[in-house]
């Protein structure tokens, strides 16, 4: 059986008929047992999310065709790839999927260049969709076209098999924690390229991790499993709080605000960002009005008042609702969980200042954000 080596398409390129992914699928593999039923959108990322061993790699398996004694189903808009009930079963080579894994898989005897055009000979002309010019820019590889992969480094390395990745023409892309093998200094150089895929390719992303900062940065849609199950799935920000929670143990993310630039200051430096329930000015951020921005806001970042203060250098002060308080592994501290219409944030204060201020959920009071950072 031969695996279709990895692809993707660039938005303006072409208009995929993908309308919604449906898949159902039962794996027994000794005594782990896959057994799910999910809808996945038909664009931007779905982040397959869970700890290790929580068949996450299986589901993506049953995808594409490579655990051919799942039982189940798999509909691509109007396209049945598997369906138990019909005898329908598309072979994996069949299936119009990319596929990348935690190593890149390069052929180490030929150049990059030469493993680039390998992933364009897999498909015919008529059904490209995407130039080599077009996938070189857009993983910024046009340096290394004529480099021994070998010599590469891991980030590099990933980065063309994304490129390669272009160069045919799946409806879905499939990415097994393509970060997993690489230090964080490699990671902070290939992410931002991976930004880049989500916001310029037309076709729905499948990417596999237990990391949250990936989640966070590149998720639009989340489907978190364990033990072979899916116990949480939807939009990434209405899952994120929950989530967080139950994954950041030291309680290092405060929340996410999915937000867009509305304007900039300039003469003053600052932009201005709204969200589902408020608005908020940052440092200047030289991306274009409209551009949606994802920022991490630290729940150290955070401080909460019983009234709205006149005299400050704090510049973003939100009316928020207390939603809950939850301790931390600091007995003197605790977690105040705050909602800003949809949005969900978390301040860390002390026990201290909740007593002080007689703090408990269904209240309102004034969160003060010192700070936030850029994620995506």
């Amino acid at each position: 059986m031969v695996l279709a080596w990895v692809g993707a398409v660039f938005c303006v390129a072409h208009e995929l008929s993908i309308q919604m992914i449906k898949a159902r699928f039962d794996r027994t593999l000794g005594d782990f047992r896959l057994a799910l039923d999910v809808t996945i959108p038909s664009r931007g990322v779905t982040i397959i999310f869970g700890a290790s061993g929580s068949g996450k790699t299986t589901f993506l398996r049953c995808m594409a065709g490579l655990e051919p004694e799942a039982l189940g189903s798999l509909v691509v808009g109007d396209q049945v790839w598997q369906d138990d009930d019909r005898g329908v079963y598309l072979p994996c080579h069949r299936r119009p999927i990319g596929y990348v894994f935690q190593d890149a898989a390069l052929f180490p005897h030929l150049t990059v260049e030469k493993n680039l055009v390998f992933g364009l000979h897999r498909v015919s002309p008529e059904a490209r969709w995407i130039t080599m010019d077009q996938a070189i820019e857009l993983l910024g590889i046009g340096h290394l076209l004529k480099r021994d992969p070998r010599h590469l480094s891991g980030g590099e390395q990933q980065r063309i098999a994304l490129a390669r990745a272009l160069l045919t023409s799946p409806q879905i892309l499939l990415l097994d924690e393509p970060l997993a093998a690489l230090d964080l200094p490699m990671k902070g150089e290939i992410l931002p390229y991976l930004e880049r895929l989500r916001l310029e390719l037309n076709i729905p992303i499948l990417y596999v991790t237990h990391a949250l900062e990936e989640l966070t940065r590149l998720g639009d849609h989340l489907v978190q499993m364990d033990q072979g199950q899916v116990t949480r799935e939807g939009p990434i920000a209405s899952v994120l709080s929950d989530l967080t929670h139950s994954f950041d143990p030291l309680g290092e993310w405060g929340g996410v605000l999915f937000s867009v630039i509305a304007g900039h200051d300039r003469l003053s430096g600052l932009t201005d960002l709204s969200f589902q329930g408020g608005g908020i000015k940052t440092p200047l951020i030289d991306r274009p009005v409209g551009t949606p921005v994802r920022l991490n806001v630290s729940p150290n970042d955070i401080s909460l008042t019983l009234n709205r203060a006149s005299e400050t250098s704090i510049l973003n002060i939100i009316d928020v609702l207390i939603t809950d308080v939850t301790t931390t592994q600091d007995p003197h501290q605790v977690m105040v969980h705050l909602a800003i219409g949809e949005t969900s944030l978390k301040a860390r204060i002390t026990r201290y200042s909740l007593g002080k201020l007689k703090l408990s959920p269904g209240m309102h009071v004034f969160a003060q954000i010192k700070a936030v950072s850029l994620l995506a």
